[in-house]
């Protein structure tokens, strides 16, 4: 893709910045990877695979793998034209909740523009950020909209952070809460209403 960079927006420069880093970063995380498994199937170190060394490199090296990808798709690059499948999808979500302390359950079908699914995973972070104890999200997909109804045993919310989604009277963002941000600007772009609400033990936000 090229682009004029006389004519580029601000946010297009960022969302290219953000493609370019997850770039670079997959190809040396899937060479250590490959490292990895290649120590895992050596016959020159016997019980290697076993050891909880390996094992704590490997699942680290999953770990940063799976959250390349969901950076990839909130901070990235998202055309319109571009599709995401059912498996894809469900392998990205996946992902992210094996790296955190949330449980995530999809129900949809069909396949997906980039754009939608960009915004899906940024309103999962933005859940995650309300429930760093954990919890239970399901996606649901009905027709053009989206919904994500999170259920928790406590959540941490702040309205002042929460108002990015809606404009009422957001304060300053922390460089871990961008994706709050990011939300409300990838639904004005794509012309969508957010709609969310978040209380001791759960919430949702539907767009």
């Amino acid at each position: 893709m090229t682009v004029d960079t006389t004519r580029i927006a601000a946010g297009d420069l960022a969302a290219l910045l953000g493609s370019r880093l997850c770039h670079d970063l997959v190809s040396p995380l899937g060479a250590i990877g490959n490292g990895v498994e290649l120590l895992e199937m050596s016959p020159d170190f016997p019980g290697l695979a076993q050891s909880p060394e390996l094992r704590l490199i490997s699942e680290a090296v999953g770990a940063a793998r799976a959250r390349i990808q969901a950076y990839r798709m909130a901070f990235g690059m998202a055309q319109g034209e571009q599709r995401i499948g059912l498996a894809e999808l469900r392998l990205l979500l996946d992902g992210i909740a094996a790296q955190g302390r949330l449980t995530i359950t999809l129900d949809a079908a069909g396949d997906f523009a980039r754009p939608e699914i960009r915004m899906l995973v940024l309103a999962v972070m933005c859940m995650e950020s309300a429930m760093p104890w954990g919890g239970r999200v399901i996606v649901l997909r009905d027709g053009p909209r989206w919904r994500l109804v999170a259920e928790c045993d406590r959540s941490k919310v702040d309205p002042t952070l929460w108002g990015w989604l809606d404009g009422s009277q957001p304060r300053t963002l922390a460089p871990s809460e961008v994706h709050f941000a990011l939300l409300a600007e990838a639904a004005r772009a794509e012309n969508r209403s957010l709609r969310h609400e978040f209380d001791d033990t759960g919430g949702e936000i539907a767009f």
